[in-house]
């Protein structure tokens, strides 16, 4: 087996499959290494899903996106990046993950836990999904505590708690509402989200003039035990029945990976990454960065449809590299 490349692409998300098309398209040899399934982050997301995005701002390798809603579907982005990596016939290994990569020479030695592969270039394109932002309190660790929400049916006449006024938040409160949860959901500000889907920001906001799920404002939750949550109120502490909490607080990326890339921070509050804005190369001669990854942990700012870009810049700054 070569394990040798032109570029070494760490993630097989929908950036990742970018850039090995456009590194395709220029003859360049390359590999794909995703520690999970194609589009991990993507499986990962709710099974009801639906993204915010339109299909032809969710497309690459100008393949078309094809669907019959106005707003895809997570099941309808599975398959259609399933089926754009079988149409370029795409060099990825899956669940393969990168453990380190050192430059020696001028050739990248990429570790994983399979096998080692040397290359001139990296590009990191990894996303941010990996690491759930903690609440740090007592009781986060049990069972009944999940940072990741897939299927309202587990949830099913069962009292949730739901942390956060997000997209996935408000999604899983009325998802499980609608199975029969009795939700109260636990925001810090003083009001739904602001970058919630408009199209579901007034659903929320019904149920909650209604009646039918609970919202605490201003409020945080302290403390999960087995049968009970402590929430601290403007009022004071509250204390409630509760069987699961559904603490959707947000992601970030895996800055222990990146720093063990020896990639650097232009601002250590936000931990943005080190890199050139029109070259997406970073303070690593000959490693790049490209997506979500490239905002820290301001996790809002790039999207597939704004970092798709992201690609082209890269392949094109490699190519004048070896001129």
């Amino acid at each position: 087996m070569d394990t040798h490349y032109d570029i070494i692409i760490i993630g097989g998300g929908p950036i990742g499959l970018a850039c090995a098309i456009e590194a395709k398209r220029e003859n360049l040899s390359y590999l794909i290494l995703e520690k999970g399934c194609l589009a991990n982050s993507l499986y990962n997301y709710p099974q009801g899903m639906t993204f915010f995005s339109t299909p032809e701002k969710l497309e690459i390798g100008e393949v078309p996106f094809v669907t019959t809603n106005l707003k895809p579907v997570r099941a309808e982005a599975l398959e259609y990046y399933r089926r754009v990596s079988e149409h370029f016939d795409l060099q990825i290994h899956l669940f393969e993950e990168v453990l380190a990569a050192e430059k020696r020479n001028g050739l990248f030695k990429t570790t994983t836990n399979k096998s080692t592969y040397f290359s001139k270039k990296i590009i990191v394109a990894t996303g941010f999904y990996d690491i759930p932002i903690l609440l740090d309190i007592p009781g986060e660790n049990l069972p009944k505590v999940f940072h990741y929400y897939k299927d309202p049916h587990y949830f099913a006449n069962q009292k949730v708690v739901v942390v956060g006024a997000s997209n996935s938040s408000v999604d899983a409160a009325l998802e499980t509402f609608r199975k029969g949860a009795e939700v109260t959901m636990v925001i810090r500000g003083q009001e739904i989200g602001r970058r919630v889907k408009y199209w579901v920001k007034p659903d929320i906001e019904n149920r909650i003039a209604d009646g039918e799920i609970k919202v605490m404002f201003s409020s945080s939750l302290t403390a999960i035990r087995e049968d009970e949550v402590d929430i601290e109120t403007p009022q004071g502490k509250k204390t409630i029945q509760n069987d699961f909490v559904l603490a959707l607080t947000g992601y970030q990326p895996n800055f222990n990976f990146l720093e063990k890339l020896g990639i650097e921070y232009e601002d250590q509050t936000i931990k943005n990454p080190c890199h050139n804005k029109e070259t997406m190369e970073t303070n690593v001669d000959g490693m790049y960065l490209a997506g979500v990854v490239c905002g820290g942990l301001q996790t809002h700012l790039w999207f597939i449809e704004n970092s798709r870009i992201h690609a082209k810049k890269i392949i094109k700054h490699i190519i004048n590299s070896y001129d």
